[in-house]
């Protein structure tokens, strides 16, 4: 979920397990995914719309797997030291996700995807590993575990072609890439013989955050147009932006990567802000980021 100004300002706090997820709010009191405790305890589960669109019908759990298979001892002592808190809110999306209908997105024996509530651009999804052997550790220790990191990298695969579908349906009609196939779709060609449309995959990110906020560990999938009005100050940005944002596919890390270090991450989230497209520095200037970001937007939407 969102990190806050306040645990990225000194990233040696978030080593504590009272402590909070990776993308920076300005709020400490909640993250990227609603603080499910208080609305489980105040509020009935919402029911799925009856109208449902594409991405809806493409991200539903084909199948859910069972309450019966979800891990047996998630409630672990470490687990309910940050029950109730918002560090530890993610533990309720992967013991109940059943709960919530309307933030949950696919749910396997592995892992949960959800919507991330607070996005930092157009998609943003959270994948929660199950496992209580690794849910708890920071990412450089988790998926230091080979075969561990093997099934995540496998179930963010996934995860991100599912995202890449969703903004193909979002953006595909003003992509100029795309027009052709867009023609041809409206002609009945066959799916098969229809013609390539732009790679929306590659405008997917997938990792993580050198210093997390939140307790569970959790893989951001993200495309990369940062525009959103969640992207609220520097370090929202950065944290994305930067090699603050370490890749999935870059771990397991060596023991003297440099993004091992709390300073150099430091650092990162201080930086000058960079347009992530045209490379154009903006320093400190983060109103005026914000404006050349959205028209970045639109002409890489049309691309």
């Amino acid at each position: 979920m969102a990190e806050t100004a306040e645990d990225l300002e000194d990233l040696t706090r978030t080593e504590s397990v009272a402590s909070s997820a990776d993308s920076p709010e300005s709020t400490p009191k909640q993250d990227e995914a609603q603080t499910p405790t208080a609305r489980a305890n105040t509020t009935k589960p919402s029911k799925p719309e009856t109208k449902r669109n594409a991405f809806t019908e493409l991200m539903a759990p084909k199948p859910r797997a069972p309450i019966s298979q979800a891990p047996q001892s998630l409630a672990s002592k470490a687990s309910q030291v940050i029950r109730g808190v918002w560090r530890g809110a993610l533990i309720e999306y992967i013991e109940h996700p059943e709960r919530f209908p309307n933030q949950v997105l696919r749910v396997t024996a592995h892992t949960v995807l959800i919507k991330d509530a607070f996005p930092k651009s157009t998609i943003h999804l959270l994948l929660l590993p199950r496992s209580p052997a690794h849910y708890l550790l920071h990412p450089h220790t988790a998926f230091a575990d080979a075969s561990f990191l093997t099934t995540i990298r496998a179930e963010a695969a996934e995860a991100a072609r599912l995202a890449a579908a969703e903004l193909a349906r979002q953006l595909g009609s003003f992509s100029a890439s795309n027009r052709a196939r867009d023609e041809a779709v409206g002609r009945g060609v066959p799916p098969d013989r229809l013609p390539p449309g732009r790679d929306y995959a590659r405008e997917i990110r997938v990792g993580t955050h050198a210093h997390p906020s939140m307790a569970h560990l959790h893989v951001h999938i993200i495309s990369r147009d940062m525009r959103s009005e969640r992207v609220k100050h520097r370090k929202h940005y950065n944290s994305f932006n930067t090699p603050f944002f370490v890749p999935l596919a870059d771990y397991p890390l060596a023991e003297d990567d440099v993004r091992r270090e709390t300073g150099y991450q430091n650092a990162n989230l201080r930086r000058e802000l960079v347009c992530w497209r045209c490379g154009r520095t903006f320093g400190n200037r983060f109103a005026e980021l914000k404006r050349h970001l959205e028209e970045e937007f639109v002409e890489w939407r049309a691309e």
